[in-house]
């Protein structure tokens, strides 16, 4: 065989991966539009919009019907985010509407219709909203739609917005303990918006997840939405009392019950930290959405790793890829710890003769701080202080 006589290059890829950021502010909207395009909206089916001029064709004929328009500007009010949209059809009555949001699983319709989001419009919904349809308890049951929600969301990583019922603090603790999730995240009471100069009550959990989404946008996704305040609303549908001192006020003990709300404190805010979760490691919103990017981020971008041949070039070359992403996060403050390193028991020969490979991560979301607590003292010998001055 004859000898090539120059210079060859060859580019090797071993080596380890930079991890690219994962969006974590992916908006899933489902609701009603009767009056939309429905070639742009098709129904039960994922469309991706960016912004208020896509959202206009759910309503081109401006006539306020359905609830896809208000909640889709609510959330462009916050900031421009990418939103799936789902529309489905209005039933003859409120049972009928919430039976389409609910949807069936065989068929991808409803709510299932997010599981299809990534391959049909190539984002994965993240923070999910029903503006309208999660606040009623039908018969005295649980909201159908958040019970439905809640499966959907473990599957795609995500947390649930919910509204409460906005009539009293007590049906909305009930709704809270129906729900029961670290992945239900549920505002009460409604806010009010200027319609035509006439103020108008809305459900608020269009406007939270805008919060969420510039939230994470300006600070980062470990960053809860608390105490942010929320763009274009007027006021609340009912009045909350609200103090930081005084934990008797209504803001508190809805907080206290796993009910986030709306004060006015220098503007009207988002305040509260929790979802309706009972387990204490999971129940900040903060938390929760913390360790669902972090483990879409290590999942997601080492997707050129899988099937490549077992070798120590490749077990080292995840290792430093994981361990360079966890650094990174660690200075940014999106986790507290940041460590990586091979099992040493899992790995063995059976492990890896059937091509399976062991990496133990230890991360650490930070808790929120939300509650400050100050010791003040008083020093009578300040006033001798002052007579000597003085003298």
């Amino acid at each position: 065989m004859p000898v090539y006589h120059g210079i060859q290059s060859t580019l090797s890829t071993d080596g380890i991966r930079p991890v690219a950021a994962v969006a974590a502010a992916v908006i899933g909207l489902i609701g009603t539009a009767p009056d939309a395009d429905a070639v742009a909206f098709p129904l039960n089916t994922p469309v991706m919009i960016t912004g208020p001029r896509a959202a206009a064709n759910l309503d081109p004929t401006s006539l306020g019907n359905g609830t896809l328009l208000d909640a889709a500007n609510a959330i462009f009010n916050q900031i421009g985010a990418s939103v799936i949209v789902v529309r489905v059809d209005e039933g003859i009555d409120e049972a009928g509407t919430l039976a389409n949001i609910v949807g069936d699983a065989t068929q991808g319709t409803g709510v299932h219709a997010f599981e299809s989001a990534e391959a049909t419009v190539y984002a994965k919904p993240t923070i999910l909203v029903a503006p309208g349809w999660t606040h009623q308890r039908p018969g005295a049951a649980a909201n159908p739609v958040v019970a439905e929600l809640k499966g959907v969301a473990s599957l795609l990583r995500a947390i649930i917005v919910a509204d409460g019922p906005a009539t009293n603090d007590a049906d909305a603790a009930t709704a809270a303990t129906d729900a029961g999730s670290d992945r239900v995240y549920i505002v009460d009471p409604q806010v009010m918006v200027s319609v035509g100069g006439v103020p108008t009550a809305q459900p608020a959990s269009g406007f939270v997840a805008g919060v969420i989404a510039r939230t994470d946008y300006e600070k980062g996704f470990w960053y809860s939405p608390s105490n942010k305040t929320i763009n274009g609303i007027v006021g609340i549908s009912r009045p909350i009392t609200f103090s930081l001192s005084d934990d008797a006020n209504q803001a508190s003990q809805l907080n206290q019950n796993n009910v986030a709300t709306i004060v006015q404190k220098n503007g009207f805010r988002l305040w509260g930290n929790t979802t309706t979760g009972a387990d204490p490691l999971t129940q900040f919103l903060a938390v929760r959405r913390g360790l669902d990017v972090i483990l879409d981020l290590l999942e997601d971008t080492h997707l050129w790793a899988l099937d490549l041949p077992l070798s120590p070039t490749l077990l080292t070359d995840v290792q430093s890829s994981i361990d360079s992403a966890l650094r990174g996060l660690k200075r940014k403050g999106a986790t507290l710890a940041a460590s990586v390193a091979l099992d040493p028991e899992l790995n063995n020969i059976t492990a890896f003769s059937g091509g399976t490979a062991y990496w133990n991560v230890t991360v650490e979301p930070p808790a929120p701080l939300q509650s400050m607590n100050f010791v003040v003292k008083r020093d009578a010998g300040a006033y001798e202080t002052l007579i000597n001055n003085a003298a």
